[in-house]
């Protein structure tokens, strides 16, 4: 996730991120809808989605480790092949 920072970021800020994501992944699927929608556009949408579910994925888990009365800062990025490896 290249353009978070893993070491220390705020539920907000994390929150930010995805809403910035969701903004742009919904640019990409209305071009896409008209075939306006390129190959790098394809390619774009897709590391879009993987990086969102790395920050719902972060999210979770900072909830998680405040609920259990542990330090939500100790909750890290997970690797792609783990946040896309959940089943529902």
């Amino acid at each position: 996730m290249s353009q978070m920072k893993e070491n220390h970021m705020e539920d907000s800020e994390v929150l930010g991120r995805i809403n910035e994501l969701a903004h742009e992944e919904h640019e990409l699927f209305e071009r896409e809808s008209r075939g306006k929608v390129t190959d790098t556009d394809r390619e774009r949408l897709r590391r879009i989605e993987v990086t969102l579910d790395q920050c719902w994925d972060l999210l979770r888990q900072r909830r998680a480790r405040r609920a259990a009365g542990l330090d939500p800062d100790k909750a890290r990025v997970r690797d792609e092949k783990t946040v896309e490896g959940y089943t529902a």
